[in-house]
């Protein structure tokens, strides 16, 4: 009987370190980490991997948008030898090369938010940023046909994702009543203070600024700031002199809109962006094919649709 028990165990202790190989973890790097946005892709990424049971999410990024910063924890995951790594792109070519030193290191590489099309990663998991800006446009066309002058707030200056925003913001309000003033857009490093103070800055140089669009929900991640700026223009954007439109739309977002502090706001969906990571990384890890590119939609919103979303 001893004997049994004990050839049990050691078939145990055999099987234990080829249970553990089959374990995946995969490394999802946001362009910063005090963008609440990604802590929305990171949730999707943790509940993913707990459905899936064979697969670890680990969540690292810069603290702040920081390029240099997010190429090292990049190249301490390769040292680390994670088995897969989703990586929002702050800065194309610095990201390009993180990314073939994974590719080269065996590690499954793709991008998601934001990309970098012409390196080796596998996949692209998020928004077509290009329809994004255009929609960002439509709604300020649709809710001020008569136009005026308006601002772009950008992030940071070497994200492809954000310029084909500004891209889609100026084409589909091209031909309308709408012009763009010098100085946009500004670019506010995904840092929400200063997009709030670059919202105030652009007002003061030009008092009669219709509209601002800031492509990123930078000002309304520093709530009492972006509301401190609303209220004190609340007599020009009650008038429709001033008019908000802005993206993304996390729940903090939508309460500001309920309450009246944006005119409309067009969102992504951060959280299917962190659970589509897991499930292509695990896809590729074990040999299957998948999409260069899956989008994952938009949700255009107002004060008349706001509440179900909220729900």
């Amino acid at each position: 009987m001893k004997k049994l028990l004990y050839a049990v165990a050691s078939l145990a202790i055999m099987l234990a370190p080829a249970q553990a190989e089959t374990k995946y973890r995969f490394a999802v790097v946001p362009k910063a980490m005090n963008n609440p946005f990604f802590d929305v892709a990171r949730d999707g990424c943790l509940k993913r991997a707990k459905e899936l049971g064979n697969v670890e999410c680990i969540y690292k990024g810069p603290v702040e948008h920081e390029p240099a910063t997010q190429a090292q924890i990049i190249q301490d995951f390769i040292t680390q030898k994670v088995d897969g790594l989703a990586i929002s792109v702050a800065d194309v070519p610095s990201m390009t090369k993180s990314i073939e030193a994974a590719a080269a290191a065996g590690i499954a590489v793709i991008t998601f938010d934001a990309d970098a099309p012409g390196s080796k990663r596998s996949a692209y998991i998020g928004t077509n940023n290009k329809d994004f800006g255009l929609a960002l446009g439509k709604q300020l066309a649709q809710l001020k046909p008569e136009g005026g002058k308006y601002a772009i707030v950008s992030g940071g200056p070497g994200a492809k994702n954000l310029a084909e925003r500004v891209d889609g913001v100026r084409e589909s309000l091209k031909g309308t009543k709408w012009v763009e003033v010098a100085g946009s857009p500004t670019f506010c490093n995904d840092d929400p203070a200063l997009a709030v103070q670059q919202m105030s800055d652009l007002r003061t140089a030009t008092p009669d600024l219709g509209a601002i669009v800031p492509i990123g929900g930078w000002p309304m991640f520093a709530p009492e700031g972006y509301k401190a700026f609303v209220n004190k223009n609340r007599k020009d954007i009650d008038a429709g002199k001033l008019t908000l439109v802005v993206a993304d739309t996390l729940k903090m977002q939508l309460e500001l809109l309920r309450d009246g502090y944006s005119n409309a706001l067009t969102g992504q969906r951060p959280f299917e962006m962190g659970e589509k990571a897991m499930d292509t990384l695990l896809a590729l890890k074990k040999g299957e094919k998948v999409p260069d590119v899956i989008y994952t939609g938009l949700d255009l919103v107002t004060k008349d649709n706001v509440a179900k979303l909220l729900n």
